[in-house]
């Protein structure tokens, strides 16, 4: 049985998932509107894995006979001055993700909740590769931000293919 605190927290972990979701469908779009479907693809990509992330919590909390909260969810932004804003704004929130992820899993271990640290472990190590990527990238896009094909190129290059994970927790209705 996973502790109430953590359950607490993991269901208010589920809003930040799903708003994260429609943040990077947002990106995409932008990025789609400036004809740069490397970028735009990417970000479709993020999306898809943070929807995955929140089924994964969903999926957990199931199975420690808990009910999920499927939260409402705040607007994303829209609206970005130039290529730079939308990157900008995704490792601000992947750093944010990053801090959500740690608090999660030192609930869990201040309320001696093995199970719970356990299944943080994994979401904690994607938060380094995610937190890793999207700095990357602003550093690409900044670079280059006034030659979109180069931006374009270096994804294409860097695109190593989203590979299932065997050691991620399972996602809810998959």
């Amino acid at each position: 049985m996973a502790a109430p605190a953590f359950v607490t927290q993991l269901n208010q972990q589920l809003k930040h998932e799903f708003e994260a979701q429609q943040q990077y469908i947002a990106i995409a779009t932008f990025y789609e509107s400036l004809t740069m479907p490397q970028l735009a693809s990417l970000f479709y990509q993020q999306a898809l894995e943070e929807r995955d992330h929140a089924m994964m919590m969903v999926q957990y909390l199931l199975d420690a006979d808990e009910t999920p909260v499927i939260p409402a969810l705040d607007a994303p932004v829209v609206g970005f001055a130039d290529v730079v804003e939308p990157v900008a704004t995704a490792l601000a929130q992947e750093k944010r993700v990053t801090q959500q992820i740690n608090e999660l899993t030192r609930i869990a271990r201040e309320n001696n909740d093995f199970a719970s640290d356990q299944f943080m472990q994994w979401f904690i190590k994607e938060q380094v590769e995610e937190v890793s990527k999207m700095s990357d990238l602003l550093a690409v896009v900044t670079r280059s931000k006034e030659d979109y094909e180069r931006i374009e190129d270096w994804v294409a290059r860097e695109d190593k293919g989203a590979g299932d994970d065997p050691t991620a927790p399972p996602i809810a209705g998959a």
